[in-house]
């Protein structure tokens, strides 16, 4: 898949992808879309950014965790050394399967 709205430049917010090299992380806005901010929303604080970056910001963050294991522990597990194992897996129709819930002091749990 080709992005044509998002670009990656090391001397820009660190490397992180952004939004037509503009000082707004993809990740900012598909945080946004998150919440349940509407585009109007997204929009309103950004006014260089049109519905067609949001759109795209949410294939390219699908596109990066698509059929990948995300360790959800740290350290992560393909740090050296480490014989932590992944947490979960997302699937390719975007389910994440979990191996256990961790029990936390608080009394919450963690997924793991």
């Amino acid at each position: 898949m080709r992005f044509t709205r998002i670009t990656v430049n090391a001397a820009q917010m660190g490397g992180a992808p952004c939004i037509r090299g503009l000082r707004i992380p993809v990740s900012t806005v598909v945080g946004m879309v998150a919440e349940g901010m509407t585009e109007a929303e997204i929009v309103d604080p950004f006014p260089d950014v049109e519905p067609e970056d949001i759109r795209e910001a949410l294939r390219y963050a699908a596109e990066a965790v698509r059929e990948r294991e995300l360790p959800l522990t740290s350290p992560s597990p393909n740090a050296p050394g480490s014989s932590a194992k992944p947490c979960a897996t997302v699937q390719p129709d975007g389910h994440a399967t979990a191996s256990a819930f961790i029990p936390l002091a608080d009394g919450e749990h963690r997924l793991c």
